[in-house]
């Protein structure tokens, strides 16, 4: 979710991109008075979101310094590791010679597709040659990823999966190492096939340490939720909760969070991504921002004193520009940290990287980690 365009974004294709902006402007403004209470509204203007008089949070802005705009890309940057080299893209397909790898390396007797398009319209155009067939429908999209969709009932989920494991370890390698393979399953019949929430991310190892690594080594408990332990391949994790929706993912952060202490936990809210950015469906987007808001009062409450929660998104997803793809915008950063009463103005971070740095000095650990701490704007003394 981003707050508006970087300036290198029409290299992307992303000029004009405001995620929360242009999202608020379809809809005829958003009703988000917690998340303004926080101080969302004071970090940009966003039509119907006021700036908050006392914002209980520190507020301000992140800029992308890796290069790209991927899910992995960001990930990594905000636990402290920028990213200074492209994942390779295709936006004309898959070579031969990497295909011929995937056919031999999982066993597949043939494939689909080999091209950049949406998801799910590739799926309602191939999934008829698909299920006739048995082959595996195979695209990308302007990201750096290898997608593998495939009917439930034809490649069973564990051997769907199976074959990423495989184009991940195997494939996807070298010069052609791309960020992620994903397994997209779907359901259904001609004309009504449907995605289901059984999706798996195949990341990249890290090139580099992470705060997760780091808080692991010190002995802080590490916990994900949501598709995080999939973007950093389990590494650096104690505990994992592949959470498949947001409401899902809400009750693992509450639950979590209600019951851990020296800990850190990593939490990625799906939906907004893959069911409404990608989707270019601004009403939605909306609409799941309205229920985020709703349930933070009982994310608040978990908060204690001297514990801190911050707000952030690892890219854009602008639903109403005419891509699908992810956007190179700002992200929005709210950091809540009782007993401070009102939060403070964080302004323009370069990196999203200052996230990981200031979890690292939040626990005391000494760390080269890329960015810069903001911990004590947010607890002075």
């Amino acid at each position: 979710m981003g707050c508006g365009e970087l300036p290198d974004a029409p290299r992307y294709g992303d000029e004009g991109s405001d995620t929360l902006g242009n999202i608020a402007r379809a809809v005829g403004g958003l009703h988000l008075p917690h998340l303004a209470a926080l101080g969302l509204g004071n970090i940009v203007p966003i039509p119907g979101v006021e700036p908050a008089q006392a914002p209980s949070a520190a507020y301000g802005k992140m800029a992308e310094k890796s290069k790209g705009k991927d899910s992995t890309t960001g990930h990594w940057e905000i636990a402290g590791l920028i990213v200074d080299q492209e994942f390779p893209t295709y936006p004309r397909g898959f070579p031969p010679a990497l295909l011929e790898r995937f056919l031999r390396v999982t066993g597949c007797a043939g494939f689909l597709g080999n091209t950049t398009a949406s998801g799910t319209v590739i799926m309602q155009d191939l999934g008829d040659e698909h299920v006739r067939t048995g082959f595996p429908i195979v695209y990308t999209s302007a990201d750096s990823v290898f997608q593998i969709a495939a009917h439930e009932e034809v490649i069973p989920l564990q051997r769907l999966y199976e074959i990423c494991r495989r184009t991940r370890d195997q494939v996807c390698t070298g010069d052609d190492a791309v960020a992620r393979v994903i397994a997209r399953p779907f359901v259904g019949r001609r004309g009504a096939y449907a995605r289901t929430t059984n999706r798996r991310d195949f990341s990249l190892t890290p090139s580099g340490s992470t705060v997760l690594d780091l808080l692991q080594h010190a002995g802080v408990e590490t916990v994900s939720v949501g598709k995080v332990d999939d973007l950093f391949a389990g590494r650096g994790l104690a505990s994992m909760n592949h959470s498949t929706t947001n409401a899902e993912g809400i009750r693992f952060i509450v639950r979590e969070s209600a019951r851990k202490r020296n800990a850190f936990i990593f939490a990625n809210l799906v939906d907004f991504d893959a069911l409404y950015g990608h989707r270019n469906d601004p009403g939605g987007f909306a609409d799941a921002l309205r229920e985020f808001d709703a349930s933070l009062p009982g994310i608040l409450d978990t908060i204690g004193e001297g514990e801190m929660l911050m707000i952030t998104a690892d890219h854009g997803n602008d639903p109403v520009t005419p891509s699908t793809d992810h956007s190179r915008e700002f992200v929005p950063l709210l950091v809540y940290a009782p007993p401070a009463k009102r939060g403070s103005p964080l302004g323009t971070r370069a990196t999203y990287a200052d996230v990981g740095k200031t979890v690292a000095e939040y626990f005391g650990i000494r760390n080269i980690l890329a960015g810069e701490s903001f911990l004590r704007a947010v607890r002075p003394g």
